[in-house]
């Protein structure tokens, strides 16, 4: 009965605080009275959620089925299915104006709304968790449950440290840590329960242990990599006191406070982008073939690993410390500008501006550089990166070759893990990695819960686009 009243009154406080934000987030998020200890356990959450979302994918089904959502052309077939209306994901939606919603909220209202290790602070990744598997805006104590149990689930066998030994120690952090998730797979709980011929209604239930199991040890698989490449192989064990984020900040080696703060930031805002970018589309596509959520991720993550997706944050690091190598750091905006045109006119890109979808500045981008302004307004590269906001937009837009010229979530990542001492480009996809663990696996469990059938779109071939549309246009 006392942790009754007291988990009302705090919760009483907390809405009275929120009212006005939360005045208009009440249909997209379902907010949380009371607390039992049902309540403290994700999947019994999940349980009850299930069938009422089952139910309402039969009936949008039975309905809307034949509904159009829009027209095909032949500029989408060709360009990569930009504007093609194709998946169902249900975690988040990216909407070009206003960014990502996770749930329906923004990153500004995931920010305030959802719990923090301490006052003022960055959200927790494991609030964010629970938020993509139900929809609901988790308490602390839901998180510090949540946190306890991925800690407990955070166990990574002997083998898996030896898969990845068994490379060389130059091979891409990509790599070694796409190898280690492989290897982690030998203990899936989906594959042994698909063998014993496990009813298809309960395919979610072995996903979902699959899944807790994976975004818990990834941080470690990860954190062994980084210290296996560039700290001689010390390998910090986990850290039971800590929560997701700032664990693992910590068995990479930094365990500063505001170090701990970002990586809860960093691995919050990169955890989903909705289903169409490559890596989460990769784990969707692999899952619908009933692929364990080991294989899907995996490969989702060789996607990730690519210059036009992930490792972009990497380029971005590496070609703003060429411009300060050439100009030094009290670059000029003119020189600045004789710069962006010079990589333009050679026939490259400026890293970490422009987006497939987005038609603005990326709201992961703002968030970050907020997070710069309040703890490291003078760092050079800082600087640097603000500078670049003002000159690079308008010279992409003078081009007219770009839909979008303002910057993304890449733009400004790798200068605040540089300035907090992961100064390793070639890593930085790794960390991206780890946190879109939480999204695709998040979604995964819902395909399963869903029954979502195997993924297998319609191709054709360049002699059937001509003989088609020159058909359609004579009639």
């Amino acid at each position: 009965m006392v942790f009754f009243r007291r988990t009302v009154s705090l919760l009483s406080t907390r809405l009275r605080s929120r009212a006005v934000q939360q005045s208009n987030l009440r249909n997209s998020a379902r907010w949380l009275q009371t607390l039992t200890s049902s309540d403290l356990d994700l999947q019994s959450q999940l349980k009850e959620l299930i069938p009422e979302q089952q139910e309402r994918l039969k009936k949008i089904k039975s309905e809307y089925g034949k509904v159009q959502l829009g027209n095909i052309t032949v500029d989408m077939v060709l360009g990569g299915m930009r504007g093609m209306t194709g998946l169902l994901w249900e975690t988040s939606l990216l909407d070009p104006d206003e960014g990502i919603r996770f749930r329906g909220l923004s990153i500004p209202e995931c920010q305030k709304l959802l719990p923090a290790a301490k006052p003022g602070g960055e959200p927790l990744p494991e609030g964010l968790l629970w938020l993509l598997l139900t929809g609901k805006v988790p308490s602390k104590e839901q998180v510090d449950a949540l946190s306890k149990e991925l800690c407990d689930r955070a166990t990574v066998p002997d083998y898996v440290y030896k898969a990845i030994d068994a490379l060389p120690v130059t091979a891409h952090p990509m790599t070694q840590f796409g190898a280690g998730v492989l290897a982690l797979e030998v203990q899936s709980e989906f594959q042994k329960a698909y063998d014993k011929g496990i009813h298809k209604s309960k395919y979610w239930e072995p996903t979902y242990e699959d899944s807790l199991n994976l975004i818990a040890r990834v941080p470690t698989v990860a954190a062994y990599v980084y210290r296996r490449m560039y700290k001689d192989g010390k390998f910090i064990p986990i850290d039971e006191s800590l929560d997701y984020g700032a664990n693992f900040s910590h068995m990479l080696g930094f365990d500063s406070p505001q170090m701990q703060e970002l990586m809860r930031l960093y691995v919050t805002i990169h955890s989903d982008h909705e289903g169409g970018n490559v890596s989460a589309h990769t784990g969707h596509l692999v899952a619908s073939a009933l692929s364990d959520p080991y294989l899907s991720f995996a490969a989702a993550l060789n996607g990730l690993a690519g210059p036009l997706h992930g490792l972009a944050n990497q380029e971005v690091l590496l070609w703003i410390k060429s411009v300060v190598k050439e100009c030094g750091e009290t670059i000029t905006t003119e020189q600045l500008k004789d710069y962006v045109w010079k990589t333009l006119n050679s026939g490259k890109v400026v890293p970490g501006f422009g987006h497939g979808v987005l038609r603005k500045t990326d709201p992961r981008y703002m968030c970050q550089r907020e997070f710069a302004l309040k703890h490291l307004p003078d760092d050079p590269l800082f600087q640097l990166v603000s500078k670049l906001y003002e000159v690079v937009p308008p010279i992409l837009t003078e081009l007219g070759k770009v839909k979008n010229p303002w910057p993304n979530v890449d733009a400004h990542s790798g200068v605040l893990l540089n300035y907090y001492g992961l100064t390793e480009a070639r890593y930085f996809t790794v960390l991206f990695g780890v946190s879109r663990s939480i999204g695709i696996c998040s979604q995964l469990i819902w395909d399963r819960a869903l029954g979502l059938p195997l993924e297998r779109p319609k191709s054709v071939t360049m002699g059937w686009l001509e003989n088609h549309c020159k058909k359609a246009s004579s009639s």
